[in-house]
């Protein structure tokens, strides 16, 4: 048996215990460069989505000389930056359209079963956030770190559907998508 097959090694037992639940994902490593009088200083800048799969999720970008001081960077950060999302029945409660720099995002709500129809970045953001059924489409540049951000915001903007029903003054099942009101009917 491996390493990766549940065995660890003499020196990883004390790092296995630590290791809380999160579910951690490398989106991005890239080689980056700083010009300085001797020529070029380069680095990693290294992408990292942290979640909980339960309605958790955080984003960290880490910079360093070497790649696993890097990662390390980006995990710390991004657990210090998560941040609450709403989920309703393993989906989104509305559609949203969210922008950062050049990239956009449209995320909408699925039916159960769809699954997770999204490309890399946007995947590991969604994934890692805990829904199961969700439609997106990246639009605008293929900036990794721009995709990311622009995700990550785009779920910090979406309101829960118990919200809007108050603020509106309607009835909750009015406001929930058309497979979670049980009537047959679509809202237009």
């Amino acid at each position: 048996m491996g390493r990766g097959a549940g065995q660890q090694g003499g020196r990883g037992r004390e790092r296995f215990e630590e290791r809380d639940e999160f579910d951690e994902r490398v989106v991005d490593i890239t080689r980056v460069a700083k010009v300085v009088k001797g020529g070029r200083r380069f680095a990693f800048r290294v992408i990292v989505v942290v979640g909980d799969n339960e309605g958790k999720v955080g984003v960290g970008i880490g910079k360093a000389r070497g790649v696993p001081d890097a990662i390390r960077k980006a995990m710390d950060r991004a657990k210090r930056n998560m941040v609450e999302v709403p989920i309703v029945d393993s989906t989104i409660p509305h559609q949203i359209l969210c922008e950062h720099g050049g990239a956009k995002v449209l995320l909408k709500p699925a039916s159960p079963g769809t699954g997770v129809i999204a490309g890399g970045a946007v995947r590991a953001v969604v994934e890692a956030a805990g829904y199961r059924n969700i439609l997106t489409k990246s639009l605008g540049s293929a900036n990794q770190l721009n995709v990311v951000r622009a995700t990550f915001k785009g779920l910090q903007d979406l309101k829960r559907p118990e919200e809007v029903a108050h603020r509106r003054g309607k009835p909750l099942s009015s406001v929930m998508p058309h497979w979670r009101r049980g009537d047959g009917r679509k809202k237009d």
